[in-house]
């Protein structure tokens, strides 16, 4: 049995039920921490949600079926993928050297091919959608393949994990319209700023560790105005929501599900400590929540009532 690494929950379901045999791999896709899927999931259910919303619909369950699925697989595929690409340094991170490929339970080619199965299931699943949704999706492997190496050439890798992670919204109001909106655009770049402030948030766990090591990161570079900067990005994430729903003629029940996300970014930002490393993952998993909000207040938007919109 593989050691339980240090920011999975105790009671996560691969240390407690999967085969000891199954463990290495189950964590080397990240499954015994699932925030992340959520993370990467969710921006493409609001992608859905907002074509959706446009049209006075529903977002198709079919498609916010796909995406899930999606999500989870390509997330253990990049996340396979920066392990091996990060594998020296995370071994000299605590919180990282137990990972499976920096531990050495999974060699480097038992890595490359658990990517290549993800990618195929994911790309298999990319195939069922319309053409520029399918260009969309390979284009996301740029920024995927970019993602590892920021750490090591810009203050700023959050705002990189920022475009891919968001990346999925506007694949996925492609895969339910066939084209693109500034609106579908508007609500990528909020995401890209609400990555860039919970993964700063994320990376205080690491502060003393990546200075040591010498990576790169946004907390680092923010230094003591960590919590103004959070507070920034996260200003910024929910007025490019709300410019979102306006330009998509979203209804007006859009905006109380939407002011509670706001106040759900504004309470972490207010609570940020950088002395403080399990706060830090709490926050950051509290995003799930978050995301979830403003999935449902676009869902919401779809009812315009008397009015064309808010």
């Amino acid at each position: 049995m593989s050691a339980q690494l240090p920011d999975a929950t105790p009671t996560n379901w691969v240390d407690r039920h999967a085969p000891a045999a199954l463990q290495p791999w189950l964590k080397l896709g990240r499954f015994d921490r699932p925030a992340g899927i959520w993370l990467l999931m969710l921006p493409g259910w609001q992608g859905a949600a907002l074509a959706g919303a446009m049209e006075g619909l529903f977002p198709d369950l079919m498609l916010l079926a796909k995406i899930f699925v999606g999500a989870a697989l390509m997330r253990a595929a990049g996340c396979a993928f920066n392990d091996i690409v990060d594998r020296d340094i995370d071994a000299k991170v605590a919180r990282t050297a137990l990972r499976p490929v920096a531990s050495g339970q999974i060699s480097v080619k038992q890595a490359l091919a658990f990517i290549a199965l993800c990618s195929l299931v994911s790309l298999g699943i990319l195939l069922t959608m319309p053409p520029l949704a399918i260009w969309l999706g390979v284009a996301s492997l740029a920024l995927v393949a970019a993602y590892p190496f920021m750490k090591r050439i810009t203050w700023w890798p959050q705002a990189w994990l920022g475009l891919t992670f968001n990346w999925g919204g506007v694949l996925a109001f492609a895969a339910a319209t066939g084209t693109m909106s500034w609106a579908a655009i508007l609500l990528y770049a909020g995401g890209v700023f609400w990555t860039l402030g919970y993964d700063t948030i994320y990376a205080i766990q690491d502060l003393e560790d990546d200075a040591l090591v010498g990576v790169k990161s946004s907390t680092r570079r923010l230094g003591t105005a960590v919590q103004k900067g959070v507070l920034a990005f996260y200003v910024a994430a929910f007025a490019l929501a709300l410019a979102a729903a306006w330009v998509g003629g979203l209804g007006p029940l859009f905006l109380p599900l939407a002011a509670l996300y706001g106040m759900h970014l504004s309470r972490q930002a207010a609570r940020v400590d950088t002395t403080n490393g399990p706060l830090a993952l709490a926050l950051f998993k509290s995003n799930s929540f978050a995301g979830l909000l403003l999935f449902f207040a676009l869902v919401a938007g779809m009812w315009k009532g008397p009015v064309a919109s808010f």
